[in-house]
């Protein structure tokens, strides 16, 4: 392949990912304003941001077999076309029931975007290449992930929260002309069946989980329905997990957990990411509902993690590479951690500069050098043939371990948020991240594929 369709593989593989990760951020800072405009309090903010989080988190795994199955470009373009049809649903929401409805949607749509991109990068790239692909392709993500509240807030303040949805119909067109260029043969194996019964068990589990943490503010954990719900919601996900490991095709194969890199990564990922979520959860909408920001400037407080990440992650990608992720993977979550530490310091009014700006220089600097190495160390320890499934079960994981954290929320910071639920919020935050980097440094190994 020539290095110009390496690097159309790598465009086109950070456009497509961007819109999926964008939507699971940019829709944050809007929050405040689509409760104004819809009702639903808390529990609305809460639902708008996890349907999304489950269809995407529990699909991803079937979208990464489909990926491997039936071609990573004819399924990219399958899902840039359903995300452009869902977010116009999503735009156009009357109320906040059709609005979680239609953030599902999104997320089936998102789940088929980002193994498929990442599976691309793979084929197209190799050894020290590889790595500084997919440190790029991070630090364009986290750009997503933290510059969606920067866009959102403009969007929200100049306009209606409803565009944060339609402009993803911009680069969505974009990217589909792109792949008309792209000349990367597809090798489908049409043969193999696809596990719709493990995804139906992955995502009612899911979903019966999330609405028990959610809902519990409102009825009570003594309440039938919430206690019932839950209890049913983990039997489904036990069964899920019986029936992957006894199914001749299953959507999770789990024999990749016996590569002790690819496990303890993605054991990881679970605590990194639950904490990484709830920080941009719980930050963009404290500063806006407490601290009176405007959701262009709630946005534009976390700008800097957006810049750190753009400029560091392709380098600390390629050390990963050539040193092993192993130090990287326990230095970066723990100064992530110490940034959230130093979140304690906020109160009524909230003063940037002195105590948020600290905070988010120190969660910067740690995602930087985490997210890269991370990605590296769990693809890089399997075969680049199962690609496809091993980006689907590290990005499904790190969608569940966020959709479950702020799904539990509540039973931190309270029904409402206020200064004393945010701190507690801020030493869970911490925790979360100060382990991921513990339990990487006890079990990663620095080895090569």
């Amino acid at each position: 392949m020539s290095d110009a369709q390496r690097r159309l593989v790598l465009v086109i593989s950070i456009l497509a990912s961007f819109v999926a990760f964008l939507d699971g951020s940019v829709v944050n800072v809007a929050l405040p304003a689509i409760m104004h405009d819809l009702g639903g309090g808390l529990a609305l903010q809460q639902w708008v941001v996890d349907a999304y989080l489950i269809s995407l988190g529990a699909l991803m795994l079937v979208a990464g077999s489909l990926s491997d199955l039936f071609g990573r470009k004819r399924i990219l373009i399958l899902g840039l076309i359903g995300f452009g049809a869902t977010s116009m649903l999503c735009a156009i929401s009357p109320s906040g029931e059709l609005l979680i409805v239609s953030r599902t949607l999104q997320g089936i749509a998102g789940a088929l975007l980002v193994p498929s991109s990442l599976a691309l990068i793979i084929s197209a790239f190799s050894s020290v290449g590889e790595g500084k692909a997919i440190g790029t392709w991070t630090a364009w993500t986290g750009v997503a992930f933290v510059a969606g509240p920067l866009l959102g807030g403009f969007l929200v303040d100049s306009s209606t929260w409803r565009l944060i949805f339609a402009i993803n119909v911009v680069p969505i067109v974009v990217t589909l002309w792109l792949i008309h260029f792209l000349r990367l043969p597809d090798q489908p194996r049409i043969e193999t069946k696809v596990d719709t019964f493990g995804a139906a068990l992955c995502a009612l589990g899911l979903g019966a989980t999330v609405y028990a943490l959610i809902e519990q503010a409102h009825y009570g954990w003594g309440s039938p329905l919430i206690y019932t719900t839950l209890l049913l919601g983990l039997l489904l996900l036990a069964g899920f997990v019986w029936h992957e490991s006894h199914t001749t095709s299953p959507m999770l194969p789990l024999g990749l957990f016996k590569v002790r890199n690819f496990a303890v990564g993605n054991i990881s990922t679970i605590a990194i990411y639950a904490g990484l979520s709830v920080a941009a959860f719980l930050i963009t909408v404290y500063v806006q509902q407490i601290g009176g920001y405007s959701a262009v400037r709630a946005g534009m407080s976390l700008l800097p993690v957006t810049i750190i990440m753009f400029l560091l992650s392709p380098r600390f990608g390629s050390l990963a590479v050539r040193y092993g992720p192993r130090l990287f993977m326990t230095m970066g979550p723990m100064i992530g951690s110490a940034g959230f530490l130093f979140l304690l310091r906020m109160g009524y009014p909230v003063y940037y500069w002195t105590e948020l700006f600290p905070g988010v220089l120190l969660f910067g600097l740690g995602l930087s050098i985490t997210v890269a190495p991370l990605t590296a160390a769990i693809l890089g320890s399997i075969d680049s043939t199962h690609a496809g499934i091993g980006s689907a079960i590290n990005n499904a994981i790190s969608r569940i371990a966020g959709l479950i954290a702020i799904g539990a929320l509540g039973l931190v910071v309270g029904p409402t948020l206020n200064v004393d639920g945010f701190h507690r919020g801020a030493i869970a935050m911490a925790v979360l991240l100060f382990l991921g980097g513990v339990i990487s440094w006890a079990g990663i190994r620095n080895s090569t594929r």
